[in-house]
């Protein structure tokens, strides 16, 4: 079974910042799309972001410059930092690879 260990969510007033990781396979991580998704309460899943094997990146119109997707080839790892959070941004977020495999999701809620 695929695993994919997400890490660094938590509370967080409106505009600041916080950073998630996710830590992949190295056999999907080198051969995959990386990316991160969200569920807020009462709505769907929806796409946050992701970026390819050759770092193009993708987002969402609700996150353009405020989050930044980045891969470290070395440790195998995928990053969402985000910043000038809102509190429309309070969800489960989870890592996905390869658009297949999923982590268990990691809570960020931005609150006052």
């Amino acid at each position: 079974q695929v695993q994919l260990v997400e890490s660094g969510g938590g509370l967080v007033q409106p505009g600041g910042s916080l950073r998630l990781s996710c830590a992949a396979p190295g056999s999907i991580f080198s051969t995959s799309t990386m990316g991160w998704y969200r569920m807020a309460p009462g709505k769907q899943r929806e796409l946050v972001a992701y970026i390819t094997i050759g770092g193009a990146t993708y987002y969402a119109d609700s996150v353009k410059g405020r989050f930044v997707i980045s891969r470290d080839n070395a440790a195998n790892t995928v990053n969402l930092q985000m910043a000038s959070l809102k509190p429309e941004d309070t969800a489960v977020y989870y890592c996905n690879g390869a658009f297949r495999y999923w982590g268990q999701g990691t809570q960020v809620t931005v609150s006052s």
